[in-house]
């Protein structure tokens, strides 16, 4: 087994994906997260706190109202300051999916 095989993984689908998706339980702050996009390979990331499998971590700093990006698709918008490794959902993302009373921007 490799070092990287020794963390639990997250999946970043395209090149200007800034979140990846977590494939597993008992994320918590301080665990080490093995980021693989579709080469397999990429960094590893220090969880800032706890995330539950299927959900979103930051792979960068994002400042407050930009673009939050997965599958190569912009979902939201950051509702506040995020910092690499913070769980990533509607505590800090203004979702613009299936809203009626926003003008999409892709």
């Amino acid at each position: 087994m490799t070092q990287a095989d020794q963390h639990p993984i997250a999946l970043k689908v395209a090149d200007n994906d800034n979140v990846a998706t977590i494939f597993a339980d008992g994320i918590v702050a301080g665990t080490l997260v093995q980021v693989r996009d579709r080469t397999g390979s990429g960094p590893l990331i220090t969880a800032r706190g706890e995330i539950p499998y299927g959900h979103k971590i930051a792979l960068l700093d994002i400042p407050a109202g930009a673009d939050i990006v997965k599958y190569g698709k912009r979902i939201g918008v950051a509702s506040r300051a995020i910092t690499c490794g913070d769980y990533v959902h509607v505590h800090n993302l203004d979702s613009m999916r299936g809203r009626g009373d926003l003008e999409q921007k892709e």
